[in-house]
């Protein structure tokens, strides 16, 4: 792996690991009055993006970084929903 790739992958996994601290608070609450759903909504198809781009590139770290936000993301639109 070359420092490239290593950059990539700590970004993809800093930003990715970022959405944990949210998941969990919202499993732990089940409050989502104050989160967006129309901000998580434009993020998710964002990530989507940003996951085929990946895909079309054969760019390893932002296909693992944008499948594994894309989840996170998806379990808060999804808690939303259910909680909102």
């Amino acid at each position: 792996m070359n420092w490239i790739t290593a950059i990539g992958l700590l970004a993809a996994t800093l930003t990715t690991v970022s959405f944990l601290p949210q998941v969990i608070k919202i499993l732990k609450t089940k409050h989502t009055k104050d989160i967006s759903l129309l901000m998580y909504g434009i993020f998710a198809t964002g990530v989507f993006l940003w996951l085929i781009y990946g895909i079309l590139l054969k760019e390893l770290p932002i296909i693992i970084g944008n499948v594994i936000a894309f989840i996170l993301v998806l379990i808060v639109l999804i808690l939303k929903i259910r909680y909102g």
